[in-house]
């Protein structure tokens, strides 16, 4: 039986081995890092470690690395109760604490207006297509870009950062927001003072070293080249898919996009039914935002760049990583370029 091929990574990444090592190692630790004697010592250095590692991944030198559940929840403690805008590509985990008001061009770039009260993501998770982020930013999520592409929070010039660890190689259910030293934010989950105030709650040390352990990977992935092989077969793939006539479009194909990310609008074709049809030829593909999956309805994000009703919903997402292989590539893009051929042909 031939291997299933994964090639959802946008949606969550296989779990690093050194990610599942520490946290392996970090199982016999048993004290709380909140506790003053030795146990709770060790469990506390097992924290901070990994918030040096967060740091330094993501260039965050003298900011604050505050550890919550999710990229979610950093969202909701980064934007709820500030009145902030954003556009309508945004994931859904921002735009619900703000004002969707920004337009989007047909190329993906939204037009900010106020920096110090816009959120803004620098990479999309549907079409992964960058942001070229202008200087004081409120908020961005760095969620997708994280550990694809060279980014440093103390380039950026923005207040404060989401990120996640199941984006870049570390367990799910653990993220961290990034805060600029010297801004403070209410805390939404209130108790035991954790996390300098920010969040409290007993730190999640399995997920949280974790972290630490994928983040430091991620990075030296990217310093050795890594990702530009990944973009390499993403390129390949792109120019197999859609080198036939103007029937598949490739969205974001001519402006900076993530290494990984290929998306694909073959208008009439439904992204569901695309979906359901490679993962039964063994293939696990998307048709847009995980948090979206399962939900019958249009993309908002090719919505906003002007896609009709049509395009926005027959939009296929392929995200690849570290771990597909040319072959792989090969075997999706002919099991995909049969069944649009299939497709094309009862239209006929």
């Amino acid at each position: 039986m031939t291997p299933r091929v994964y090639l959802d990574w946008n949606a969550t990444t296989p779990l690093r081995p050194e990610a599942r090592a520490a946290m392996i190692a970090a199982m016999d630790v048993a004290g709380n890092p909140s506790s003053v004697h030795a146990e709770g010592r060790a469990a506390k250095a097992l924290v901070e470690k990994a918030r040096a590692q967060v740091s330094a991944a993501l260039g965050a030198d003298g900011a604050d690395v505050v550890f919550v559940s999710s990229a979610t929840e950093a969202a909701a403690l980064a934007c709820a109760g500030r009145g902030l805008v954003c556009s309508e590509i945004e994931h859904e985990a921002v735009s619900a604490w703000c004002d969707a008001v920004l337009r989007t061009d047909a190329n993906g770039q939204v037009a900010v207006d106020d920096p110090a009260r816009t959120a803004l993501q620098l990479a999309n998770s549907e079409t992964g297509i960058l942001q070229a982020l202008p200087e004081g930013l409120a908020v961005s999520d760095l969620t997708q870009a994280f550990g694809k592409v060279p980014v440093a929070f103390n380039w950026l010039g923005c207040d404060m950062a989401l990120v996640s660890a199941h984006k870049l190689g570390g367990p799910k259910g653990i993220g961290a927001l990034v805060i600029r030293r010297g801004l403070d934010v209410a805390a939404q989950m209130k108790g035991g003072g954790q996390e300098m105030g920010r969040r409290a709650g007993t730190e999640n040390i399995l997920g949280i070293v974790g972290f630490g352990a994928a983040a430091e990977a991620a990075a030296r992935d990217l310093s050795d080249g890594v990702w530009e092989r990944v973009a390499e077969i993403r390129n390949i793939l792109d120019s197999s898919l859609c080198g036939e006539g103007n029937v598949t479009i490739s969205v974001g194909k001519d402006v900076a996009r993530l290494p990984n990310t290929l998306c694909l609008v073959t208008p009439g074709w439904k992204g569901e039914t695309q979906v359901m049809q490679m993962d039964l030829a063994g293939f696990a593909v998307s048709a847009g935002s995980a948090c979206s999956s399962g939900k019958v309805r249009q993309s908002r994000v090719l919505r906003a760049m002007g896609f009709d009703e049509v395009g926005a919903s027959s939009a296929l997402r392929i995200s690849l990583g570290p771990d597909v292989t040319k072959d792989q590539a090969d075997r999706f893009a002919d099991a995909w370029t049969k069944a649009r051929a299939r497709h094309l042909a009862r239209l006929a």
